[in-house]
């Protein structure tokens, strides 16, 4: 196995062991506590012996060490220093001299050679100490005579604390980020992880613990559980449903085996294409359960029909293969042109759903070929004697009498709708009107957050707090999240600058399982309020992580989950801007609470140069500015060699002597022929001001990025539209704004779904057409669309639920479901217009004789569903709009297609014959009845 190479690594990073530069995600969160060692030398074994190790495994990409690594601090005594003729100058002077790591080359002899070392390196506190700075009256100078090293951290304002309910606080800890490669297994890397973990934890101190923090991979296990349970759930619903149609248990086991046997065929193909069994694609089979039997039912179904007609099985099944096998091929090719178009969503969410899409279309084809070949071979071989003289059993006997009292009511009612086909043509115009009105109104959202029982977030303190006063507010935070029952296990951190302002600190909080506690979104809120009324001063704001998490970079700091981002030439415009726009957005009530990056009140020390009296001590402006930045920056000043690493050397100036800005006045320069000590105060003044904290860019432009979380009941398609409304209302033509991370990508994604949608619709009619070799058959075929898309969309409405992208994707499940109706009512009628039958009869006979099948394949399709849209699991709440739509399209659909599609059928045949037939290129080339006035008017009469 290849060792880890080395990974250069950015300023202001954690260190960290890399194995490739693809794109990774974070997989496992791991912490090292102890109560014995320092917090330096807990952040080195966890950068050697930890990290590396774990960055060998097979799925990891990179580990990264959060913690504060060792380092010498060398703390300067001003007063010591002034009273021996020494500056901060000299004591840096003195470090880079006293130590230094080099080769030496080599003595190479008659019969040996040897390498030369040089131990000229100081690697420990006490070494720096005896360092001379300089001759005192010829007396040496030595470092701690004029200031103090110790063995000590890199940065040591940064305070991490770690909390687990029944367990103390540990002294020291550090943070460990194992992140998977693209296109690994979560769930494989994290049990990688979890096996390494007892041997690692071997090689370490017996005072040293390796515990995780939080293992998203158990929140992935489990909601995989919850699909797979409402899969079984869903077959088994199926399979009721084609037993209580058929009433035997030898047909019901037809289309039974024909379902196992697609998911087999398409867990094969999944295999090949390297896909795993993840949630998006067990929800795609649980939705696909439902009409995988569709071609196998409509099968078995005529071929049972024709046996009851008097045939016999091997007859009945030869029959039906010619009278049927068009119709299941029309049906799984346009069914799986629906998801043609999501396989080429481009953008972030297409590739997430891009596996979904493909699963589903290879179940599919993988049902239609079950159908065409094994569904025959068991039909001819396992179907009983039907017809006359045939003997029945109670349940078919139960069943046929409700089916034919089932089948004259629509009979009749059939009939009046043929007759009255003005009334299926206002109903069909009212369904398309009333698609687009809830689509309009239902609220839009991106992904349901879900219960993945971790909180995350930040709390932010007056600008220009200290670190003193972080590490209090970090304290009294954790003690209300403590206080309440529902945390388990909280993670709190400040002062870590390199990644966020020094006035903010971070909070990540894993809860108990969803079923001891409230809802997720319900505690969050709890605590944020918690907090914020128990520390005064301080504001938090705290978000659930998403079950599903997508990377738009612009939340990564935990601000918020949606962003709004200005830009501009002039920053006094943008933050004058920004405090306009975030004043009308406080108007929005969804708003659980608002944030931004502009923190421009920040107390700043501004130290002039007197260029007239430095040139008169003949001190240049240089010297003064280097003497300010090794007292003040805590830059280092040297770094330590060693075999696995290196540590800094940090100067500074003792922390009692830099907490006010009069300590500027205990400082002494030299001048340049080094023959003066200068006071600091004589070439220089300050003034205190208010100023930013740190100017940040967008392409080079100044920003301001806000942030914003929802209150429940509010979606994000709401706050986008108020937040681009108001934008447009304030931001000037210099400025521009624009939105970010998942608003940015919710955004794009509705109106990329939008559009999908009715290219989705173009696809299935050029197939259909292809099919058919008609212009106006397809039309009739999805004429039932917006009848199930204003069912799917109404009960979203009437659930109160958020047409998020689920839902989406249960709109393009539901129009490859619901044209089903139409290809078997069409295609039939088509069969009778052939042999001479004319349209208005074709049509009535065709919508008779189907009844059943579509029946059946309907509640198949919707039992199927039915498990999503009940909300089984854990975080079945995030999956039910999805059943929802599919569930409230199917059913509205059912009874209003079975009377809409044969009176669009009759229109557009009598379109065909009056308009089309007149011209030669759209003429059709189908036998066609006489339709006299005669017969028509005998046919619409009958009842």
């Amino acid at each position: 196995m290849p060792r880890p190479r080395t990974c250069k690594r950015p300023s202001a990073r954690p260190p960290g062991n890399c194995r490739s530069t693809s794109p990774a995600r974070r997989s496992s969160r791991r912490q090292m506590t102890s109560d014995t060692v320092t917090e330096g030398q807990l952040f080195d074994y966890a950068n050697t012996q930890v990290g590396e190790r774990l960055s060998i495994l097979p799925g990891v990409s990179q580990v990264q060490v959060f913690g504060t690594q060792s380092a010498v601090r060398i703390k300067a005594d001003p007063s010591a220093m002034a009273s021996r003729n020494i500056t901060v100058d000299d004591l840096n002077s003195a470090i880079k001299n006293g130590t230094a790591y080099t080769g030496a080359g080599q003595l190479d002899g008659e019969h040996r050679t040897f390498l030369l070392q040089p131990q000229g390196q100081l690697t420990k506190a006490e070494d720096y100490n005896g360092l001379i700075v300089s001759q005192n009256n010829g007396r040496p100078v030595y470092l701690k005579d004029v200031a103090k090293a110790a063995d000590s951290v890199q940065d040591e304002r940064v305070n991490m604390r770690f909390w687990v309910r029944g367990h103390q606080v540990p002294s020291a800890i550090v943070v460990i980020l194992v992140f998977r490669r693209a296109g690994s297994n979560a769930v494989q890397v994290a049990k990688e992880v979890r096996d390494a973990a007892p041997s690692i934890r071997a090689t370490l101190p017996s005072s040293i613990d390796l515990v995780p923090i939080y293992d998203r991979s158990l929140t992935i296990v489990n909601s995989v559980k919850d699909v797979q349970s409402t899969l079984l759930i869903a077959f088994g619903l199926v399979v009721l449903v084609i037993f209580l149609f058929l009433g035997r248990a030898t047909d019901t086991l037809i289309p039974a085996v024909a379902l196992p046997l697609s998911l087999l065929l398409t867990f094969v193909v999944m295999n090949v294409l390297g896909y795993s069994l993840d949630n998006l694609s067990l929800m795609a089979l649980t939705l696909a359960i439902g009409f995988l039997v569709d071609d196998a039912i409509v099968f078995l179904e005529n071929t049972v029909r024709l046996m009851e007609e008097g045939h016999g099985a091997f007859e009945a099944t030869l029959d039906s293969a010619r009278e049927i096998s068009f119709t299941i091929l029309a049906m799984t090719i346009s069914l799986a042109a629906v998801f043609i178009p999501l396989v080429f969503m481009s953008g972030l969410v297409g590739r997430i759903f891009r596996e979904f899409s493909i699963t589903i279309i290879v179940a599919i084809f993988a049902s239609g070929i079950v159908s065409l070949t094994l569904t025959p071979l068991m039909c001819s071989r396992l179907l009983s004697r039907r017809g006359e003289g045939a003997k029945k059993n109670w349940m078919e006997r139960v069943i046929g009498g409700i089916e034919g009292r089932v089948l004259n009511l629509y009979g009749r009612s059939l009939w009046f709708f043929l007759r009255q086909r003005w009334v299926s043509a206002l109903v069909w115009l009212g369904c398309l009107t009333g698609t687009g009105y809830f689509f309009y109104v239902v609220p839009k959202a991106f992904l349901p957050i879900g219960d993945s029982s971790f909180v995350r977030g930040v709390f932010v303190a007056q600008e220009g707090s200290s670190p003193e006063q972080m590490h209090v507010y970090q304290l009294q935070s954790e003690e209300a999240l403590h206080s309440d029952p529902a945390v388990d296990v909280t993670f709190t951190m400040s002062g870590a600058t390199s990644f966020f302002p020094a006035n903010q600190g971070i909070i990540f909080t894993v809860l108990k399982d969803p079923d001891q506690r409230p809802p997720i979104q319900a505690v969050s809120a709890q605590l944020m309020g918690m907090i914020n009324s128990r520390v005064p001063g301080l504001l938090t704001f705290l978000q659930p992580s998403p079950v599903l998490q997508i990377s738009t970079g612009a939340t990564a700091n935990f601000q918020g989950q949606f962003a709004y981002s200005l830009s501009g030439i002039d920053p006094n415009q943008v933050y004058s801007v920004a405090g306009q726009l975030m004043a009308k957005m406080r108007e929005f009530p969804g708003f659980l609470f608002l944030n931004s990056d502009l923190f421009n009140h920040t107390p700043n020390l501004q130290v002039d140069i007197l260029r007239d009296q430095a040139k008169i001590y003949g001190v240049s402006e240089a010297r003064i500015l280097a003497l300010l930045h090794n007292a003040y920056s805590q830059n280092y000043t040297y770094l330590i060699k060693r075999p696995n690493d290196q540590y800094q050397v940090i100067l500074e100036v003792a922390d009692s002597d830099r907490a006010d800005p009069q300590d500027l006045n205990l400082l002494y320069i030299k001048s340049d022929d080094g023959q003066r000590m200068v006071p600091l105060h004589a070439v220089t003044k300050w003034s205190s001001l208010l100023g930013p904290q740190a100017v940040n860019h967008i392409n080079q432009f100044t920003s301001v990025t806000v942030f914003f979380n929802l209150k429940p009941g509010y979606t994000i398609g709401q706050a986008t539209q108020f937040v681009e409304d108001a934008a447009r209302q304030i931001l000037p033509i210099d400025v521009r704004g624009s939105l970010q991370g998942e608003a940015l990508t919710f955004r794009d994604t509705v109106s990329s779904l939008t559009i999908l949608m009715f290219l989705a619709v173009f696809v299935m009619y050029v197939i259909l057409a292809i099919l058919y070799e008609n212009y106006l058959h397809p039309i009739t075929v999805l004429s039932s669309l917006p009848v199930a898309l204003v069912g799917g969309l109404l009960t979203l409405w009437i659930f109160h639920a958020e047409a998020s992208l689920y839902a989406f994707i249960g709109m393009f499940m539901l129009m490859g479901i619901v044209k089903k109706n139409g290809i078997l009512i069409v295609d039939f009628a088509q069969q009778r217009v052939e042999q001479g039958i004319n349209d208005l009869q074709a049509i009535h006979d065709a919508s008779m004789e189907r009844f059943r099948p579509i029946m059946m394949t309907t509640l198949a399709a919707l039992m199927g569903a039915l498990p999503i849209a009940l909300g089984f699991g854990s975080d079945g709440a995030s999956r039910r709009p999805l059943g929802l739509v599919v569930v409230g399209g199917l059913i509205v659909s059912q009874f209003i297609t079975l009377y809409i599609t044969p009176a669009i059928y009759l229109y557009l045949e009598e379109f065909q014959e009056k308009v089309l037939d007149r011209t030669s290129f759209f003429r059709s080339t189908s036998g066609r009845a006489p339709q006299t006035a005669h017969a028509v008017e005998s046919l619409v009469s009958h009842d």
